[in-house]
């Protein structure tokens, strides 16, 4: 870690400083802590000048890993973009928060092939570094196919969009709070300082009615740590209100409520990550480190559901992918009898589709609504307790 980098951090933890001791219970909710880490202006983790993805970031998404991922996400998107061309409708895609943008790349080099172009494909990013990145990138991968394709960088989800929303491991990046069990009750679990150091503090006990209800009825030990994602799901809803007409679909690791919440869980699922390494302490080099917790899917549905999209939809990532054609593709795009060329290839499917790396705990998680087309036929888990199809 150069000095410039320590330097860096240290004038956001002294600004986080300054916002706690202006507090009078001397404590920030972690929400605020996790909000200025990851987008304080100019100084947070995404808002701040960084190498962010890939070898030489802190941690590789699956467009990072193969072009193979976003190419089968094609065989979801495309019967959905279809369809709005059959209505006379443009045919858009719009993805929130998009790394270097290989999975836009991936997705319009797919789409070429199959012979669709889109109309739009529109990102929300709020990390100039990497909207630069995903510029040069989409724009030279335009040119190169000599695609139609306008392409776009919003501020803000339009309203009644009609087509294709993406987020990939974007909810996990939410900021979210924290709450102790003490004593027989829940607390807000924040930030205080103790010296110079960020320290947990539990603050004023939360209102029951804003805790799950597996938090109410569960045995838990004294201590126990968990995230609540109010943010969260206040984001999905959101994108579910100005979804008109389509398909929103996201990928990120996390569990449904039943295993969430598991008793065992001692401390929580929140972690930062610096140079491919997690780290447990939350605190350490505030806007060096990414920070995420994993996604609760059980909440984010009943969120989607109470803006009345027509049902969701959840199954791991390498059941959707093999659903999807991955291994079809993969074959497409090299010989098995060639190791020379198939070996990456036969790599990075391991990733994306082994239980020990992406598979089993990255999820594919999505929603339509207002859909008058049939898509392909992914076998899907159920979510207990909720409304839905087990069919996409």
């Amino acid at each position: 870690m150069t000095s410039r980098e320590m330097e860096h951090s240290e004038l956001l933890r002294a600004k986080i400083a300054s916002q706690i001791a202006l507090q009078g219970g001397g404590w920030i909710p972690f929400s605020r802590f996790m909000e200025m880490a990851l987008y304080e202006p100019g100084m947070g983790y995404y808002s701040a000048g960084a190498h962010k993805l890939g070898a030489g970031g802190d941690f590789t998404t699956a467009p990072e890993l193969s072009p193979l991922f976003g190419a089968a996400i094609c065989s979801t998107l495309l019967p959905v973009l279809e369809g709005l061309k059959e209505k006379g409708l443009p045919t858009q895609t719009l993805e929130f928060g998009a790394g270097t943008g290989k999975l836009a790349t991936s997705i319009l080099t797919r789409l070429h092939d199959l012979g669709f172009t889109l109309d739009r494909y529109d990102i929300i990013e709020i990390s100039p570094d990497l909207a630069q990145r995903q510029q040069e990138r989409i724009r030279a991968t335009v040119q190169q196919l000599k695609l139609n394709t306008q392409c776009n960088w919003l501020t803000q989800l339009p309203e009644n969009f009609k087509g294709v929303i993406l987020a990939n491991e974007v909810i996990d990046a939410i900021p979210c709070d924290a709450i102790v069990y003490q004593n027989g009750f829940w607390y807000w679990y924040g930030v205080a300082i103790d010296g110079n150091k960020f320290i947990w503090k539990a603050g004023s006990p939360v209102e029951q009615k804003l805790l799950p209800e597996s938090l109410l009825v569960g045995s838990f030990s004294e201590g126990y740590v968990i995230e609540l994602h109010t943010p969260a799901n206040s984001w999905i809803q959101q994108v579910a209100k100005h979804l008109d007409i389509g398909l929103f679909l996201t990928f990120d690791y996390g569990f449904p409520e039943n295993e969430y919440y598991h008793p065992q869980r001692l401390e929580g699922t929140l972690m930062a990550h610096h140079r491919h390494h997690a780290i447990q302490d939350p605190f350490y080099f505030p806007g060096l480190c990414d920070l995420t917790t994993h996604v609760e899917w059980s909440q984010i549905a009943r969120s989607a559901l109470a803006e009345k999209v027509d049902d969701v939809f959840l199954t791991n990532q390498a059941a959707y992918l093999l659903d999807a054609g991955i291994g079809d593709i993969a074959l497409e795009l090299g010989n098995p009898s060639d190791p020379e060329t198939f070996l990456p290839i036969s790599n990075s499917l391991q990733k994306l589709l082994s239980e020990a790396e992406m598979g089993e705990l990255f999820k594919a998680f999505a929603f339509s609504k207002n859909l008058q087309v049939l898509l392909p036929g992914y076998t899907l888990e159920e979510l207990p307790g909720l409304r839905g199809r087990n069919r996409l």
